[in-house]
This record gives C-alpha cells, structure tokens and sequence, in this order.
C-alpha cells in the first residue's frame, strides 16, 4: 500500500460523528443540520430540464477536455464576470468534476517529487482537501494561520524563506472557507511577486465567490488580480470554481479549472490518464447555468436574508460578524460559555437542542503553537430561512442556559 495514506489524518465529518456518538437528541425538536457546506436551495428547473433532455449522452464516451459548448460557455461567464480579456477555451480552460476532485489531482501533477524537500502551504484554518492532496503527492503542508486579529488574512510576510524555497503549490481559498474572508488585491499582488521570485503554482479555490452581500464589492477573483496586474497569460496560477454552491447543484459534480496555458497542458494530459470525464448531460446542464445570472442572483438574495437575520441575533452570544463572502459563520465561542471549547459546545448544543455545527478545531492543524480553529464554530446557513432562524433561536437559548456570570 502507499504509505501517504498513512499520514493521512481522520476527515472531519468522521471526526464528528465520533464526537456525537451515544448523544440522544431531544426528540421533540426536529433536527437542523448546520455543519456541512451542502446547498439546500432548490435546484433551478431549468438545469434540470437541460440535463433530462440531453440523456441520450448517456450513449457515447465523453472526451477529456469536454465539449466546445461547454468550454466557451464558461470561459464568456469568467469574462463577463471578471471583466478579463479573451479567455483560450481550447487551452485555458478545462471541465472539471466539481472542485473537490481537481484540486486534489492538481497537486498529483504540479508536485515533484524528485526534490529533496517539497511543500505545500496551505490557509489554516483549511478545506481538509489540500492537506490530502499535499501529502498523496509527496509533499509536506505547511500551514498559513488566519486570526481574527488580522481579520483572517493571509500575512504571505510571515512565513520563513527556508519554507518559501521548498514551497511548490500554494493554496489559497477565496473567499475563505471557513471565515468568509476574501484575498484583496494587494494580497494577490504580493502573493503573485513571491510567486515569481521562488516558482511555486498558486491554486486558487473561488468555489463560493458567487456569495456575496454587496453588489458594488464583488469578491475579486485570483485571474481578475492578474489580469489588472499586467499576468494577462496568468502565469503560475490556476483557479478553481464550481456550479455547486453558485447554482445549487451539488450533486452534479461540475466545475471548472482555468488559467496559465502551460500548467493546464500538463494537467490534461495527467487527466488523460485519471478517467475523469464530464458526463455529457451534465456537461449540457451546465453550459445552461454558466450562461444564467438570474438564478444566481436570486440564490445570493436568499444568503444576503438568512445572513442579515441570524447574524445580529447571535452577535450578543458569539463573537460573530458579517463575512465578507460565502455562507458561513466563523463564530468565536465566549469563555464564559462551555469554557470557550468548541468541541464541548457542538456536543452540548447537540444533545440539548438537535442543532448541529462543525467545531472550528477539526478545521484547522496546529500551527506555531496554536489551533486556530479552536474555540470557533463553523454555521452554514445552508437550509432555508426559517429553519436558520429557528436554529439561531435555540443557539441563543442554550447560551443563556450555560452562560456563566
């Protein structure tokens, strides 16, 4: 067997469910499941209409690079959207399986394995992917602490030279799972100037930039940071993003990767290999969503709602504010409730009231000393508005009950 796999650490779901077993909820409070980033807005009917009718696909072997209509599709929303220049669909943009499955493969192909020392820097806290991802390729994480006292950004100035000189990918999440926080542009810049001086790829993971609360302050992308800094041919960076939180299709399984021509050359020839292709119906379901703004509009209405009625209720209680992007909240547990442990209050608030969320622990490694998703819990604000607002009603009445005056 590979011997990665043993460096590999428990998922958090599985965490979790560890951490809940032998809880009995209180039966007469139905269940509300907070934890997992799982779109639970309707599907529009129009996707579905796309994908039943193009079934008889169903029939042939799709090809790797996927269909002409679906490549331009997707790179007329990345120009439209970021207001970038021609995109190259037949070499700066391939189809993906959703993001999950090419930002683990990217690593597979980017890192070599041949140098004597390889890392791989990741946010921390992180999208468990990357680490995953980093250590099946030969690699080592390293880790980028995002604190609340630098509103989670990534101070790129911080990490040693002898890390930089190994590094040869860098993960970069924008905006944030799980704070919400976006990489603003002087954070690509620099980012972009360290990327030339020591050689490592950038992949950049935009799955929720669509979640946004400010029309007039959309999330920039890491290609748009480019292209207004001159790397038109975006070198050194790839980035990754999905119709499953923009569209509400999770269980379609369909993204996208786009960016520097050379790097995706060499990872659709690894693809070539992998047996990843896009199903053809999928991939016509998906030119009809990349070329639809109106639902996604719609969907970021119902976040922007949920978000402006949970947000001040749980403020008093937890250390929560608007994120910037997305639909988490990154809430900061108080001292005074469950001694500030996350892992105690997902298990109580559990047992208590049938609410469920992710501890902030299980999100992040040790790193210079500290857990920096300790003391923090993950809220997807994922199910409809009620029901978050219901959750955020017995969130508040199990602070009241543990609060310690």
């Amino acid at each position: 067997m590979n011997p990665d796999l043993d460096r590999l650490q428990t998922y958090p779901f599985e965490k979790l469910r560890d951490l809940f077993r032998g809880v009995m909820p209180p039966a007469g409070l139905p269940a509300i499941r907070l934890s997992i980033g799982e779109p639970q807005h309707p599907t529009p009917a129009f996707i579905k209409d796309a994908l039943v009718a193009n079934l008889d696909g169903l029939s042939v072997y799709p090809n790797t690079p996927g269909s002409d209509a679906l490549r331009g599709a997707i790179a007329g929303w990345l120009q439209r959207r970021y207001g970038l220049p021609a995109i190259d669909v037949a070499h700066q943009v391939i189809p993906v399986n959703g993001t999950r499955e090419a930002l683990f493969a990217f690593a597979q192909c980017v890192v070599d394995r041949s140098r004597k020392s390889a890392k791989v820097l990741c946010p921390n806290p992180f999208y468990q992917i990357y680490e995953g991802a980093a250590l099946l390729a030969g690699a080592d994480p390293a880790f980028l602490n995002n604190l609340p006292e630098n509103r989670f950004g990534s101070d790129f100035d911080s990490v040693p030279e002898s890390v930089w000189r190994d590094t040869q990918l860098v993960y970069v999440c924008s905006p944030g799972n799980p704070t919400g926080r976006v990489l603003g542009f002087d954070e690509w810049k620099r980012l972009f100037e360290l990327s030339d001086r020591y050689g490592f790829v950038i992949a950049a993971d935009e799955c929720y930039s669509e979640i946004y609360f400010d029309d007039a302050e959309r999330p920039i992308g890491g290609l748009e940071a480019a292209h207004k800094l001159g790397r038109s041919d975006f070198r050194n960076i790839v980035m990754f993003s999905s119709l499953s939180k923009r569209s509400n299709v999770p269980g379609l399984r369909s993204g996208f990767v786009a960016g520097d021509a050379a790097i995706l050359k060499k990872f659709l020839l690894y693809r070539t290999y992998q047996g990843c292709q896009m199903n053809p119906a999928v991939q016509a379901a998906s030119v009809v969503a990349w070329n639809d703004e109106e639902h996604v509009a719609e969907n970021r209405r119902l976040y922007r709602e949920k978000f402006a009625l949970v947000t001040p209720m749980l403020a008093p209680w937890l250390a929560v504010t608007l994120p910037d992007a997305g639909f988490y909240l990154w809430a900061r547990i108080p001292e005074s409730i469950c001694a500030g442990s996350d892992t105690e209050f997902a298990r109580a608030l559990l047992a208590e009231y049938n609410v469920t969320v992710l501890p902030g622990s299980f999100l992040a490694r040790e790193a210079d000393g500290i857990n920096p998703g300790a003391g923090f819990v993950r809220i997807a604000l994922v199910a409809d508005t009620a029901e978050c607002v219901e959750a955020a009603e017995r969130i508040i009445a199990f602070c009241q009950r543990h609060q310690q005056r």
